[in-house]
């Protein structure tokens, strides 16, 4: 055999070499250039006269910071939509996972949860001012509404689809019930939870504007209504610029939650 043969056969039998993983740009860079494109794009339908440009917006933006108005709208729209999320999500959790875990309750109260799943909650807006008046409640309900309904869903979703291999798992090893619950059922159903969570959160943003109908005298919502009346555009661009950026920073602390609780994960 001669050399280049033998040199041929060790290559071919020696395992081939791992690639070197491609690093890809940055999520931070496609982040900030996102950003960019969409001012740009932004800036490039204003030229048309129908909206205002970013520093017609920036300055009132300033305006609105420099005189104490947004400061305290914000601190109001961000009281009621923390308000509503927290007792909605409080409420959904226990009620999602007793409809995932009993068939009984589930029978009892899934009907219920599709039917109200139908109606908008800014349908529940009339009825919720006959009944609670015109303060803080109505407001906040409409906002619990929401953030409920989105999160109760995907608590049951995340009961219900728990392999039921791991369940049967543990009750073979001795596991009782409360145990299979705490040890499977509620580490399997956290990726659900925490989905429905986000979800949550942006319904109860989105239905903001809507309740800070009902006799609102501060808010992001009602200051955008305001500014309707008198066509003042860049207030209105303002207000939906501090909806977006609260929605985000509120959804990316979801996110990070998400992660550190849900490590166990495989992710691409």
């Amino acid at each position: 055999m001669t050399v280049v043969q033998a040199d041929t056969e060790v290559n071919a039998a020696a395992p081939a070499a791992p690639e070197r993983r491609r690093r890809g740009v940055p999520k931070t860079l496609l982040n900030l250039l996102s950003v960019v494109l969409g001012v740009g794009v932004w800036w490039g339908f204003s030229l048309g006269g129908d909206i205002p440009a970013p520093p017609e917006v920036l300055e009132r933006g300033w305006e609105l910071i420099a005189d104490g108005t947004l400061a305290d709208d914000v601190l109001a729209s961000l009281g009621r939509v923390l308000a509503g999320f927290v007792l909605g999500v409080a409420l959904a959790i226990p009620v999602g996972f007793l409809m995932g875990w009993y068939g009984i309750v589930r029978g009892l109260i899934e009907p219920w949860v599709q039917f109200f799943r139908t109606i908008p909650p800014l349908a529940i807006i009339p009825l919720a001012v006959v009944l609670m008046g015109i303060g803080e409640t109505p407001k906040i309900f409409v906002i619990f509404l929401a953030s409920f309904l989105a999160c109760v869903i995907a608590t049951f979703q995340g009961v219900v689809n728990v392999d039921k291999t791991l369940i049967n798992a543990a009750r073979v090893l001795g596991a009782k019930d409360g145990t299979i619950f705490a040890r499977v059922v509620v580490p399997a159903s956290t990726p659900f939870i925490l989905v429905g969570m986000r979800v949550g959160l942006g319904s109860s943003w989105a239905t903001l504007v809507a309740a800070e109908l009902i006799a609102a005298q501060q808010g992001l919502g009602y200051r955008m209504q305001s500014a309707q009346l008198y066509y003042d555009l860049p207030t209105i661009f303002v207000g939906l610029i501090s909806i977006g950026v609260l929605g985000l920073l509120m959804d990316r602390l979801l996110l990070l939650a998400e992660r550190r609780l849900t490590n166990w994960q495989d992710r691409r």
